[in-house]
């Protein structure tokens, strides 16, 4: 197909995209030897691994076979994918024989593809297909497209193949390798997923009887979060919105996170929604997860529910860490009538449009959240807010955080405290969080690149909490 064909067919469109191709070494064996335990086994195997890769944000093109064929906007995303896979089938493995091991093959490229009505090709699929045929067993070989892009975001064993000439490609490919995962010395590849986020989700009960839905990641010393507006336990784990946030914080906690009442799938109908209430839920989530003693991690509104709870039990709260948030709500602050007029809009907006299917009320919010996202972050945080909480529930609880007011318990915090804010937050304002750093005895205050209210993965912001964050906690 020419250039030209191209321009004068509407339905075709091209794009830079990552494409991950992967096969199982020696599948045609494994069949002639047990044609039913091999299509029994890689089933099994699919069922774990195919999920994969809508988690990480991918599209599956194919599974034809024993193939996979799925496409990323984020050649990071296709990448840390590829060594999740790697990782779990290392330990799916442990025990089956040797010769009856399922072994994946994946290459990864980065390169242009074209759609049309029915289907997906060009030489961007075409490079990762022949990547993969290249590839060990349980390894991954990339193009240096995607070396150059995720070799500073993961700590790897790389190893430079030198530019190799692939069947039907026209041009030498620069060929890149990630060593195989050997369950005995560890992974060849520490990726940012490459810890457990599968979660048991437990209940508890409130004080007044709300039931609250909780649960446990990582491993390691305790770090509680706090709940805040908006959170739903499942759909988290797989969102661009929070789960680099609680993909990192496991590697090194045992993380207690659960849903605030009225929202997720805690009980989505109660009758008192306060900052009292909300206390009272953080401290039946810790006594539910017998977690006697932890860092206490707040986030946005949670910040005041921390505050709290760490005056009511100083005996527990190792750590106090602040992000994003306030003592005083936004309806107690000195406001301008354009700012008031703002939130009066917001509080009808939510009233009238917030369950609707057509995103657009809710959008108002999304791009306070995180104004710096792209549309995928968008769409994710907007479903986000549908499916968490009720227009209704979402305008109590907006009514009532914006009641808040804990600025005469902020002297009598006794917690080591670390308090950071993005400089140009759009939701909160940076001088919210400075004055809460303030009137907290001996609290650090760290001002954060950016003015995404909730940090993306890929922004500066992200990278300066962990660091700061992990040092507090080492501390």
């Amino acid at each position: 197909m020419t250039d030209m064909d191209d321009h004068r067919s509407p339905s075709i469109k091209r794009r830079l995209a990552a494409i991950l191709a992967a096969d199982i070494a020696g599948y045609s064996r494994l069949m002639g030897e047990d044609e039913a335990s091999t299509v029994r086994d890689l089933k099994g195997h699919q069922a774990v691994i195919l999920p994969l890769v809508g988690r990480y944000g991918g599209r599956i093109i194919d599974t034809a076979g024993d193939g996979i064929l799925a496409e990323f906007p984020s050649v990071i995303n296709a990448t840390e994918c590829a060594v999740e896979i790697q990782t779990i089938m290392a330990t799916r493995n442990e025990g089956v024989p040797e010769p009856r091991r399922m072994l994946f093959r994946i290459g990864i490229n980065l390169g242009d593809v074209i759609h049309d009505e029915a289907r997906i090709y060009g030489d961007g699929i075409n490079v990762a297909a022949r990547l993969e045929g290249i590839a060990e067993p349980g390894g991954i070989c990339i193009s240096r497209q995607v070396f150059d892009q995720v070799s500073r975001a993961l700590k790897a064993d790389f190893q430079a193949l030198g530019p190799r000439t692939l069947k039907n490609i026209a041009r030498p490919v620069d060929v890149f390798a990630i060593a195989p995962v050997d369950r005995g010395a560890g992974p060849g590849v520490t990726a940012p997923n490459a810890v457990d986020l599968k979660q048991e989700i437990h209940f508890c009960t409130a004080p007044d009887g709300v039931q609250l839905a909780y649960s446990l990641i990582g491993q390691g010393p305790p770090l509680m979060k706090t709940g805040n507006w908006m959170t739903h336990l499942e759909f988290d784990l797989e969102s661009p919105i929070w789960r680099h946030l609680y993909r990192e914080l496991a590697k090194d906690h045992t993380l207690v996170r659960y849903d605030p009442r009225g929202t997720g799938l805690s009980d989505r109908t109660v009758d008192e929604i306060s900052v009292d209430a909300f206390v009272g839920d953080l401290e039946a989530v810790a006594d539910a997860a017998q977690v006697a003693r932890f860092a206490l991690l707040g986030i946005s509104q949670g910040c005041a529910v921390a505050v709290a709870y760490a005056v009511r039990h100083p005996e527990r709260v190792s750590h106090l860490i602040l992000y994003g948030g306030y003592a005083v709500g936004w309806n107690k602050r000195v406001r301008g009538a354009a700012e008031k007029e703002e939130e009066a809009a917001m509080l009808t907006l939510m009233r009238l449009g917030w369950g609707k299917e057509n995103a657009a009320f809710r959008q108002l919010f999304t791009s306070q959240f995180i104004p710096g996202g792209t549309k995928e972050h968008a769409d994710w945080f907007n479903e986000l807010q549908r499916i968490t909480v009720s227009g209704e529930m979402a305008t109590r609880i907006f009514t009532a955080v914006g009641e808040t007011d804990v600025a005469a318990l902020l002297p009598r915090v006794s917690a080591p405290t670390l308090v950071l804010h993005t400089r140009e937050d759009a939701r909160v304002p940076f001088e919210a969080g400075r004055r809460m750093a303030a009137g907290i005895p001996g609290a650090r205050f760290v001002a954060l690149q950016g003015r995404n209210h909730l940090f993306l993965e890929t922004e500066p912001a992200f990278g300066q909490f962990l660091e700061r964050t992990r040092a507090f906690l080492a501390a």
